[in-house]
C-alpha cells in the first residue's frame, strides 16, 4: 500500500523449465534461464508494497496460461491474468476465449508478436479476426511492441477496436541505450491520440544500459509518456524476472519512486494503482 491505494505490479511473469517450452531462453539470458516461481519474488514484492500482481504470458502456450491460472489459485496477490491465445485458430479461439471469459482473473490476451518474423503479424486479416473475438469478449490486448514497425500498428488496432483497451507493454522499448528519440517519441505519441490506448512503463531498464542507468536518463522518456498519455492512461509494472538482467525488482521499485516523484498524490496513485485497475478491469480495491 502506496499513498493510500492498492499497489498494483501490472507486468510479472513466471516460467517453468522443467514443463517444457520457453524457446526464446537460453544460456545468453544468464540468469533468466532458470525457472522462477512465487518464493522466487514474494520477499521483494511485500517489500515493496505491493498489493496485487498481474501474471503476463511468457510463451505461445496455452500450458503457459494454464501455469498462471495454477499460481494464481495458489497465490492470493494474482489480481489479473495476461492469458495466450490462438489468435490465427479460428477453429479453436471461440472454445478457449469463452473460456477465458469465464474466469474473472483473465483480463486481456498477449502474443509474443515481437518473435514473429513478419513486423506486421498483428494486423494480418487472420490475426484481426482473432483479435475480434478478443475484443467481443470484453477482454484487453497487450501489444509487445519493441520494432517502430509495431508501434505504427497500434493505431490502426486502435481504431479498428475501439471497445477494446490495447495496452502497450514497456513503453513499446524506446531507444534508451543508444540514446535515441524518433521515431519512438512521434510514435507513442500518436497511439496515445486513441483513449482505449494505455502504456506501462517497465521494462525501460532493460532498454537501457542495464548495468548503468538512471532514473534522470530515463525520464525524458517517461516524462513524454506522461505528456502524451497522462497518469490515468500509465501503469507501473515490473517486468520480473526480466528485471534480473538489470538489478532486480527493488531497483526498479526505487527508480519508479524517483521518476513519479514529481507527480502530484493523484497522479502517483494512478500510476502506482489506479490505471491498472481500471484498464484490467481488477474491480475495487479492498
Amino acid at each position: 500500500m502506496t499513498d493510500k491505494v492498492r499497489v498494483v505490479d501490472s507486468h510479472q511473469h513466471f516460467w517453468d523449465l522443467s514443463a517444457g517450452g520457453y524457446s526464446w531462453l537460453g544460456p545468453e539470458y544468464g540468469v533468466l534461464n532458470r525457472t522462477y516461481g512465487v518464493p522466487d519474488v514474494e520477499e521483494f514484492v511485500a517489500a515493496a508494497g505491493v498489493d496485487d500482481v498481474v501474471l503476463v504470458q511468457a510463451d505461445s502456450t496455452l500450458e503457459d496460461t494454464e501455469a498462471m491460472i495454477a499460481i494464481a489459485d495458489e497465490w492470493p496477490r494474482v489480481a489479473g491474468i495476461v492469458a495466450w491465445a490462438p489468435l490465427t485458430d479460428h477453429t479453436g479461439l471461440g472454445e478457449i476465449i469463452e473460456r477465458y471469459a469465464a474466469d474473472p482473473r483473465i483480463v486481456g490476451i498477449r502474443h509474443l508478436m515481437h518473435t514473429e518474423p513478419d513486423p506486421d503479424w498483428t494486423v494480418r486479416p487472420d490475426v484481426v479476426q482473432g483479435l475480434d473475438a478478443v475484443a467481443r469478449a470484453g477482454l484487453s490486448y497487450d501489444v509487445v511492441a519493441v520494432l517502430p514497425r509495431h508501434l505504427e500498428h497500434v493505431p490502426t488496432l486502435a481504431k479498428c477496436f475501439p471497445s477494446m483497451n490495447i495496452v502497450i507493454d514497456h513503453l513499446a522499448k524506446p531507444p534508451i541505450a543508444a540514446g535515441g528519440w524518433e521515431p519512438w517519441a512521434d510514435l507513442i505519441a500518436a497511439a496515445a491520440e486513441f483513449p482505449n490506448v494505455s502504456a506501462k512503463i517497465s521494462g525501460l531498464d532493460t532498454a537501457a544500459d542495464p548495468n548503468d542507468y538512471t532514473a534522470k536518463a530515463l525520464s525524458r522518456y517517461t516524462d513524454h509518456a506522461l505528456a502524451v498519455f497522462g497518469p490515468d492512461r500509465l501503469m507501473f509494472g515490473s517486468d520480473w524476472p526480466v528485471s534480473l538482467l538489470a538489478g532486480g525488482y527493488a531497483t526498479w521499485w526505487q527508480t519508479i519512486h524517483e521518476l513519479l516523484e514529481p507527480l502530484s498524490g493523484d497522479e502517483r496513485c494512478a500510476v502506482l494503482g489506479g490505471t491498472a485497475r481500471t484498464v484490467y478491469n481488477l474491480g475495487s480495491p479492498a
